[in-house]
């Protein structure tokens, strides 16, 4: 059913969840899991401190919590592909989906709403209305 399956990650506990359903679905359908972590640069951009040593920290937290999430992987048998990009990560998110030609996207959602979805907007919510594939959306437990 899925032969390529992207399972997005901001090394959150919504994330961990979604990367939990991503890795038994790709063991249940003998899929690859390509793991994506984006660095969101616009964040970081007015930082007093150098932006490129910000991004150098945050690249490096994001292929650790990748390289994590592959071994994991490898462990149920799953082959997986990591990358770790620099941009908005809902553009980065569609344009590696598309690029790849993902069949599934599984991605966590915080469970966001009103004001709060407001003014934080929703990386997922924002995937679902431009992805290429469709997107399952995990929920986080709450704690």
């Amino acid at each position: 059913m899925y032969d390529t399956i992207l399972v997005p990650t901001d090394d959150s506990e919504p994330a961990g969840e979604a990367v939990d359903h991503g890795i038994d679905l790709a063991a249940s359908c003998d899929a690859t899991l390509h793991v994506l972590s984006v660095v969101d640069s616009s964040a970081y951009a007015s930082l007093d401190v150098s932006s490129e040593q910000a991004l150098d920290e945050l690249e490096a937290r994001a292929e650790a919590a990748t390289g994590e999430i592959a071994e994991t992987a490898a462990e149920a048998g799953i082959e997986a592909v990591t990358t770790v990009s620099i941009g908005t990560p809902h553009e980065q998110i569609t344009d590696y989906a598309e690029a790849v030609d993902v069949d599934l996207i599984v991605m966590g959602t915080h469970g966001r709403t009103g004001l709060d979805r407001f003014l934080l907007g929703s990386v997922t919510e924002r995937v679902v209305r431009a992805a290429p594939a469709p997107v399952l959306t995990v929920r986080a437990t709450e704690s």
